[in-house]
């Protein structure tokens, strides 16, 4: 499933809220449990689940995961229902559900943005987009951390770009660190990879990256970024697949991973017409995770964006999925930080599980900065 799709699909939009985008028993170990191949559809029978954990992670919940605005991006203002936001030179208002509060710059400031999502069109590409200037191309560039990437103006309002993920990011490089250099490189798998700036970022850190993602669109762009990044020799697999179908076959296989980043919309349809549904089918995509973890593994990171729960959902679904495990979970949100304002924006909902860890590893309080 991909985030690269039209809004009158409902696919996967991070913006716009859609739908709501086997098993151990007696408990067995998860590495020899041979998984169900369930059909996604309204006719199928659940997935047999894992059984449940029988212990409970050392946790810390609540967590804030905050980006401070920079060079690069920064969160303007927002209110009434929009964002303004500044994309390197570029100055960009989109909508924004979340800000019922009210809007604090100046009317003009809000005026002289260089490029307005409408979505008044059922155009594909720039037609939902309102341009200062008439010859504004499709992409631009931007880059984190010192690594080049593409922009894009899409018709479902996205950029491609996703400055909260940095606190992801980050922590994923922290992880992969702690691997020798003597061993062999940390294997990470990236489920729902979209453009692919974590799966760049983990290669660049010097893993062996498997990135998935049902829409060729997403692959391609996402190695236009590969190219852009100057990484282009840096070893990463693009599999345009259904992650659901993709996983399953993995552990058939008995291939396994140090590192698991997956990113799932509320509702999606992978490439031959299987339909994703979050609160429906993530259980099973954890318990395929949880199967596909190396005994050496460090990181599992889970985010949701557009549905309407809390983290503690998806907080204790780790919990039971992944409490004999060991180590430490954390939960919360990831948020941006707004330029000269204490407001921050909630973008989305994380759960991270990190081995060898309990929660006095880390600083204590409920806000950490990216």
């Amino acid at each position: 499933m991909s985030r690269n799709r039209k809004p009158a699909k409902k696919k996967h939009d991070r913006d716009n809220p859609g739908p709501a985008k086997a098993g151990r028993s007696p408990r067995q170990s998860a590495a020899t449990v041979k998984p169900p191949s369930p059909r996604r559809d309204d006719d199928a029978s659940p997935p047999l689940r894992l059984s449940p954990a029988t212990k409970r992670l050392a946790e810390k919940t609540g967590l804030l995961l905050t980006t401070k605005p920079d060079e690069n991006y920064a969160l303007l203002d927002s209110g009434d229902g929009e964002k303004l936001e500044q994309y390197g030179n570029l100055l960009i208002v989109r909508p924004e559900g979340q800000a019922i509060w009210q809007k604090t710059l100046p009317r003009d400031r809000w005026q002289a943005a260089d490029a307005v999502f409408t979505g008044d069109t059922d155009e594909e590409g720039l037609g939902r987009w309102q341009f200062r200037d008439r010859h504004q191309g499709e992409t631009f560039p931007m880059q984190w951390d010192g690594m080049p990437y593409w922009g894009r103006f899409t018709s479902f309002r996205h950029t491609g770009v996703f400055p909260e993920q940095a606190a992801h990011w980050r922590f994923m490089e922290q992880q992969l660190a702690q691997f020798s250099a003597t061993s062999e490189p940390p294997r990470v798998l990236n489920l729902f990879g979209y453009t692919g700036i974590a799966s760049l970022a983990a290669a660049r850190a010097g893993a062996y990256v498997t990135h998935v993602d049902a829409s060729k669109k997403a692959i391609g762009w996402a190695r236009e970024n590969q190219e852009r990044a100057g990484l282009a020799e840096k070893p990463i697999r693009w599999i345009c697949e259904d992650a659901v179908k993709f996983c399953e076959r993995e552990v058939r296989r008995g291939n396994r991973y140090e590192g698991i980043l997956l990113d799932p919309p509320a509702y999606g349809r992978g490439p031959k017409g299987e339909v994703w549904q979050l609160f429906e089918h993530l259980p099973h995509m954890a318990d395929l995770c949880r199967q596909l973890v190396s005994p050496s593994a460090g990181f599992v990171i889970l985010t949701a964006y557009t549905i309407r729960a809390s983290f503690l959902a998806i907080h204790e679904l780790m919990q039971e999925v992944f409490g004999d495990m060991g180590g430490l979970l954390e939960s919360g949100e990831l948020t941006i930080a707004t330029r000269d304002s204490d407001r921050r924006l909630s973008t989305s909902m994380f759960s991270r599980w990190t081995a060898g860890q309990d929660a006095s590893d880390h600083t204590g309080g409920k806000s950490e900065d990216a």
